[in-house]
């Protein structure tokens, strides 16, 4: 099945007209033979005006019975990426084989009208996901702090969790826990796949044996993982409730050497942030597609006024290069150089990994996942 485009989009990418760059009318036709009366159809995908893969606030307009259309206005050259829904993923536009199609991208210089013609919606099959979660899963419920939205966490242990029961485990924290497990609940119906990569990895011996612990994000993620007063409560419920939560009731080992922390996106700059401002409990973060820098978030600019010493981290920072991927790259390239101006080492402090032709999706962290696992829990 085709990889889909990663729901972590950022939302402040959304004010496309921020650019200044001429504008250009991009006119969507839609036939939609069958659909019922009471049915609505939606775009979605990598704008505002699109809802930011939000699938139910971009509504086409009614054009008879079962044609639709509305035109929006984009700068000129902007890489589209688009679906179509009648306002859930679970009403899903399909392809003419019933299947889950790519998604639809559209680089437009001129004015453009594109027309499609949609026959298979995905709640009119019975349609399976694909995949499942390996191994032993544990959920807990209602974390809470003041002044932030109550969230779930999942547990994963690692295979010998129940048979070496003397035995005390490194703990790697990760975000947009709907992501990483399972497909059913990731977004978009694909996930990290952060399960079957441990579980191997371990199983081989390539990597010690971890937990991993991922914290579902909420409907306020995009402050919570920035360096915004949502973000810096963020990091200290994982700091004073989650991680004290998670030592107490599982074999961990919990010390800073043993305590990590990953993300993507936003994530990836939490994750970047979590080590930074808490070095006393975080010693290693994978950042993938960070938003270091980019529109209104500049955390290079923290970084750099930062005069304390060199902190005892290490950093795993990854970026792919198509779509979003190259406009997050120039804040990646500061935010490497800002810290080698601070002292820290490539191939030391930090490692970097750029693959040019990676998009900014589920699809692309999974398949580097085991990087970071390999550099950082190496046996």
């Amino acid at each position: 099945m085709q990889k889909l485009f990663g729901v972590l989009t950022l939302l402040f990418l959304s004010s496309l007209n921020l650019f200044s760059q001429e504008l250009i009318n991009v006119t969507f036709n839609v036939n939609t033979p069958g659909i019922d009366d009471t049915s609505k159809v939606y775009i979605v995908g990598n704008a505002a005006e699109f809802g930011n893969w939000q699938p139910n606030l971009a509504a086409l307009e009614k054009i008879g019975k079962e044609n639709w259309g509305r035109t929006f206005q984009f700068p000129k050259g902007f890489r589209l990426e688009y679906k179509f829904t009648k306002g859930s993923w679970t009403t899903e536009a399909l392809g003419s084989d019933a299947t889950i199609p790519r998604n639809s991208i559209l680089i437009a210089n001129n004015d453009t009208t594109v027309s499609s013609t949609i026959s298979n919606w995905r709640d009119n099959f019975d349609f399976k996901i694909p995949g499942q979660v390996t191994g032993t899963v544990e959920y807990h419920r209602n974390f809470v702090i003041d002044g932030l939205k109550p969230r779930d966490i999942i547990v994963w242990l690692p295979p010998d969790y129940n048979s070496e029961t003397n035995k005390r485990y490194p703990v790697l924290y990760m975000h947009d826990a709907q992501n990483i497990f399972d497909p059913r609940t990731s977004t978009l119906f694909i996930d990290w796949e952060a399960d079957e990569t441990a579980d191997s990895l371990i199983r081989s011996g390539e990597i010690e044996s971890i937990i991993i612990v991922g914290m579902n994000n909420t409907s306020d993620r995009f402050e919570e993982y920035s360096n915004s007063p949502l973000g810096k409560l963020y990091m200290k419920l994982i700091a004073e409730k989650i991680k004290p939560f998670i030592d107490s009731h599982y074999r961990t080992l919990p010390d800073r050497n043993n305590t990590v922390v990953a993300g993507s996106s936003m994530g990836g700059l939490i994750s970047f942030m979590i080590a930074w401002e808490y070095p006393d409990l975080f010693s290693k973060a994978a950042c993938f597609s960070p938003a270091f820098k980019i529109r209104n978030v500049d955390y290079v600019r923290e970084v750099t006024n930062d005069n304390g010493s060199i902190k005892e981290i290490k950093l795993y920072i990854d970026n792919g290069g198509v779509g979003l991927e190259a406009q997050l790259q120039p804040g990646v390239d500061e935010m490497i150089d800002a810290l080698k101006q601070k002292g820290y080492e490539d191939g030391k402090d930090f490692f970097v990994y750029i693959d040019k032709i990676a998009e900014h999706n589920e699809a692309a962290w999974a398949e580097r996942f085991w990087r970071p696992l390999k550099i950082f829990f190496a046996k």
